[in-house]
This record gives C-alpha cells, structure tokens and sequence, in this order.
C-alpha cells in the first residue's frame, strides 16, 4: 500500500528540560519545550489538569442517567454524561462511581471502566465506564458551583443528538456505546 506524499513516519519529539507553568488558576497550563527530529525547538501548551472519568449510566429499564448543566466552554446548558475529577491515588472505576452517586443521587449494581481517552492538549487521560443496574437513592451530593438536572433518556434519543451536536461527551459517549455493541 502507498501513500501519495508519505514519507519516512514522523519522529519522536524530545522534551528539553522542565516543564513550566504558564498559568495556574481554575484550569492550569503548562509550558513544554520540545526539540524536533530536525532539531528545531518549539514550546507546547498544555492542559495540566487531573484525570476525568464519564460514566454512561443505565437503569435496569434501559434508561440512559444523563447530567445538564451549563458548561463554560461553549456558554450554555449542555446534557452529558456524569463525571468528574479522579483524586490523587482513587482508581478511576471507584471515581466514576463516586461521581455518578454525587452528581445524580444513582448507585450502580456495577460499574466498569471500558475506555480511555489520551487529549491531544492535556496531560492526563480522559476514562470512559459504564454503570448498569442504576437506581436512584435520593441523595445527592453536589459540590458549590455544581447546578445539575438529572435527566433520563432511552440510548435511541442519546444515539439521535450525537449527530446533532446538541449533547456533551460525545468520544465518551461513543466508546460506551462502541463497547456495548450499541452504536
């Protein structure tokens, strides 16, 4: 097989010396400065934020447990998937459980960690679980700024706004959806 315009693959880049912090506020940014194969240097932002995980949530009914919440990035209300931070030392499956008992009030009979996602701009990977068997407990524990409605749609509706760029998460959701066979 040939490529039209391919040449030899493209070389590993190499990091030179520490990397800085550029900025260190809600979102934090770093500096890495990198030498090309052709030795030319340049310096890399990066998101330097802690690991995330997603969790596509499923009732015993086949409801999909969904979050709407406004998102500061594009500047309005989007639906997604629950999810949050993992702290320092938490596994992501124990974190994407937490969060999803915590930003919806649903507890899983299970939860499974089926994905992970490398950004291209950041640091630290994006994990992807699914939960079945979720019930709500009536509790939920929202951190300050979180404002959070819990929204349940079947997989159809989720599958449907995934084309029309009206939903959060979307690789997340994708990958979920790609491991249960769904898609």
């Amino acid at each position: 097989m040939s490529l039209q315009g391919a040449s030899v693959p493209p070389g590993d880049w190499t990091q030179v010396g520490a990397e800085r912090v550029a900025y260190d506020g809600f979102t934090r940014v770093v500096v890495r400065r990198y030498r090309l194969p052709d030795g030319r240097e340049l310096d890399w932002d990066l998101l330097d934020a802690p690991a995330s995980v997603a969790v596509l949530a499923l009732t015993d009914e086949d409801q999909m447990v969904l979050v709407e919440q406004f998102r500061p990035g594009p500047g309005r209300v989007v639906l997604s998937l629950p999810g949050g931070l993992v702290d320092p030392g938490e596994a992501p499956v124990d974190a994407g459980e937490r969060e999803l008992l915590e930003e919806t009030g649903y507890a899983a009979s299970s939860v499974e960690l089926v994905g992970r996602i490398d950004p291209i701009n950041a640091v630290r990977p994006w994990h992807v679980a699914v939960a079945r068997g979720c019930t709500p407990t009536g509790h939920r524990a929202l951190d300050e700024f979180e404002d959070i409605r819990v929204v349940l749609l079947d997989v159809a509706s989720v599958r449907a706004r995934l084309h029309d760029a009206t939903i959060g998460s979307m690789a997340q959701i994708y990958l979920a959806l790609d491991h249960l066979g769904r898609l």
